[in-house]
């Protein structure tokens, strides 16, 4: 499906600010109340906007350690890749789970709250799904740049 640049200002502004009201987005879109609400339901519909959320504080809610971890699978199990997945699904110190092409087979974002937690999380859970052969891990020590999520949208066009 194409989008038409209206649809593309509508996408930007709710990047940028899911809690507009539709009144000022319409406003900021140059469209009529209805019909910007039209649009928008169709975005939605149509799966561009997958839902709204609330973006909170990590450190001020005292999950104060964020790591970038590096996990490697024996593959010689055939179904390797299916328990992989299935043993990290609980746990929700797991923020992002990505297969990747390199070194490793997968790359996950853990937030914990200090070293101490990540260490008890790593030595007694994630070392402990079967086919782990070798995790490495990089604490975050401060983020430089850090869009949540975000796309590049004002590239797109």
């Amino acid at each position: 499906m194409s989008l038409d640049s209206t649809d593309h200002r509508i996408l930007c502004r709710l990047q940028e600010n899911g809690q507009l009201s539709n009144q000022d987005l319409a406003e900021q879109v140059s469209l009529s109340p209805s019909a910007c609400l039209r649009r928008v339901r169709a975005l939605e519909e149509r799966g561009f906007i997958r839902g709204y959320r609330a973006v909170l504080d990590a450190e001020k809610l005292g999950f104060e350690l964020e790591a970038i971890v590096h996990v490697s699978i024996d593959q010689s199990r055939a179904d390797w890749h299916e328990q992989f997945l299935a043993g990290i699904a609980a746990y929700d110190e797991i923020a992002e789970a990505s297969i990747v092409t390199g070194a490793s087979n997968y790359i996950l974002t853990v937030r914990t709250r200090n070293l101490a937690a990540f260490s008890q999380f790593v030595e007694t859970r994630l070392s402990k799904i079967a086919g782990v052969r070798d995790i490495c891990s990089h604490i975050v020590m401060r983020k430089v740049k850090d869009r949540q999520g975000m796309l590049p949208l004002a590239a797109w066009r």
